[in-house]
């Protein structure tokens, strides 16, 4: 019997999480199948992928920095792909190479399943205009929230970022918004930090105000507590990390792979454990 053959492609790659979730569900539906970390060089992303397809995989995430390569690479993109500008995902089962991304329907599944928290005719803040943010407001959009504000250092880039997605919050009868950080002057029930200041220990420059006890406020990090949660922690609002979102995003990945979705608050709990 021939194995399927998966892999997660990123530079660096070791700390990928990917393998481990996606063995957790192939034991679910109780398949076979190889998912392995594949290190690409920083100018070798479109080799790595063609020698994947020759050694018979059959799809690869794409982690940092190679999104918008994988994006630049495929012939065929989903519509959120498309969205987003980037992908996450590819399939290799069709002639032409599919990208998708995975981001954003993760995102908001957490948000619905884990968090147990509606985004219809809600107000949602989305903090940074960057591909992290731009790869979810799609999906934010489709549970047609009341409003959606982005809000960011600067104002260009999130005025760019918003015109790019008018015609999907007129769609969605949202009002979208954009807002400096130091403009931002009403509270939020969904505050998500879409920026890199995670990664440091320095804090978003936001007002205080925009949590309230009724608020998630979610960062996508994941794996630390941020200046960030606590902030939002110290304002009485609800707060939560994105190792949901990992776990969700790639639960749709294996989907669009397998046509069987993952049962994912297990997983979520396992690393939560661990």
């Amino acid at each position: 019997m021939t194995v399927e053959k998966y892999a997660v492609i990123g530079h660096p790659i070791e700390h990928s999480k990917s393998p481990f979730i996606h063995q957790v569900f192939a034991r679910q539906f109780n398949k076979a199948i190889v998912y392995e970390k594949v290190l690409a060089p920083l100018d070798g992303f479109a080799a790595t992928v063609a020698r994947l397809q020759a050694e018979g995989y059959l799809g690869a995430n794409v982690t940092v920095p190679f999104k918008f390569e994988a994006f630049d690479a495929c012939q065929d993109l989903s519509a959120r792909a498309q969205a987003a500008g980037a992908v996450n995902t590819l399939s290799f089962q069709a002639p032409q190479l599919l990208g998708d991304n995975t981001d954003g329907c993760g995102l908001v599944n957490d948000i619905l399943k884990h968090q147990h928290t509606a985004l219809a005719g809600k107000t949602i803040l989305l903090l940074g205009a960057g591909g992290a943010a731009q790869g979810v407001i799609l999906p934010l959009l489709e549970q047609q929230p009341a409003q959606l504000t982005i809000a960011n250092r600067s104002l260009d880039k999130a005025q760019a970022m918003a015109a790019r997605f008018a015609a999907d919050a007129a769609r969605s009868q949202a009002s979208l918004q954009v807002q400096t950080f130091a403009e931002l002057s009403q509270s939020y029930d969904v505050v998500i930090n879409a920026t890199s200041v995670g990664l440091t220990d320095s804090a978003l420059q936001i007002p205080v105000l925009v949590f309230q006890s009724h608020t998630l406020a979610y960062d996508m990090m994941y794996g630390r507590d941020t200046p960030f949660m606590q902030q939002a922690r110290s304002a009485g609002a609800r707060v939560a990390d994105g190792l949901g979102m990992l776990v969700e995003q790639a639960a749709e990945a294996f989907y669009l792979w397998h046509g069987l979705r993952p049962e994912t608050a297990s997983v979520i709990q396992s690393f939560r454990q661990s």
